[in-house]
């Protein structure tokens, strides 16, 4: 009798960690998961309001909101620009039901969560996951083959203290790192959960990633240039600029004065 086939393993230290964090940046925001399993589950052009109501306690401005972000990410598209016209998932936002299954499955599996709705559960994931550098720190962390100070994951992972510090307490927190004692200075060791990240982090990388070759990009914001100073007006409109200081005491030079209103006739000594 063959032997029963095992789960694909996937390798933390083989990922791209820049393309894992961005493809976190596009689909961790709140409401991005539910806003893109409303559209998955409808399967049609839903205008925002209908995808509102979809969603618990969030207004149908921020909704608005979001899926403009979610279009500009290239997660969603609509035909025209007209205002109220409906959105739908793209091909990269559709790509994303694996991914979001993938998170799922790692949540359930890892996570001590109760009984809720399974786009909260993915959102939930991502929001431990979504932190930047945090990616880095685990496959530090992965590829250290054991337990690992403090000085030299600051080290491998190219981070500051200080936010090698926040990042450390707060995977600590949403049980992906662990300490191995509890005196200052002990070093600290991936926890279950965070072992388990190798098949999360390639699906994301490879499912909720633009093709290299060119993808939807975010546009970046314009930048304003500052304006010039305004310079003060013949017939006082504008702003006032001021002039050189005379000398104390010194007597104002003479100068003409020509009248614009009455060109005819010349100019006249004062």
């Amino acid at each position: 009798m063959p032997a029963p086939a095992q789960p694909p393993t996937f390798s933390i230290a083989a990922i791209d960690v820049q393309r894992v964090e961005d493809a976190l940046a596009r689909i961790g925001p709140k409401w991005t998961t539910w806003s893109a399993m409303t559209l998955a589950q409808e399967n049609r052009p839903m205008r925002v309001r209908d995808v509102a109501a979809q969603l618990p306690f969030v207004s149908e401005q921020f909704v608005d909101k979001r899926l403009a972000t979610m279009h500009a990410d290239g997660l969603v598209t609509r035909d025209d620009d007209r205002r109220g016209a409906p959105y739908r998932l793209s091909a990269l936002g559709a790509s994303l039901a694996p991914v979001l299954r993938t998170v799922s499955d790692w949540s359930r599996a890892h996570l001590p969560q109760g009984r809720m709705a399974e786009a909260e559960r993915v959102e939930d994931a991502l929001r431990r996951l979504r932190p930047r550098r945090s990616t880095a720190v685990i496959q530090v962390l992965d590829s250290g083959g054991g337990p690992m100070r403090f000085v030299h994951i600051v080290e491998k992972a190219g981070l500051d203290n200080g936010l090698a510090r926040q990042r450390l307490l707060r995977l600590q927190a949403d049980g992906l790192v662990a300490r191995t004692g509890a005196r200052h200075g002990d070093p600290h060791v991936l926890a279950d959960a965070g072992q388990a990240l190798g098949a999360v982090y390639a699906s994301v990388e490879h499912g909720a990633s633009p093709s290299p070759c060119g993808g939807p990009r975010r546009p970046r914001a314009r930048q304003r240039r500052p304006r010039a100073p305004t310079p003060a007006s013949r017939w006082g409109r504008g702003r006032t600029v001021p002039g050189p200081r005379r000398p104390w005491g010194g007597a104002p030079p003479r100068r003409t004065s020509c009248s614009a209103t009455r060109p005819n006739r010349g100019c006249r000594r004062p």
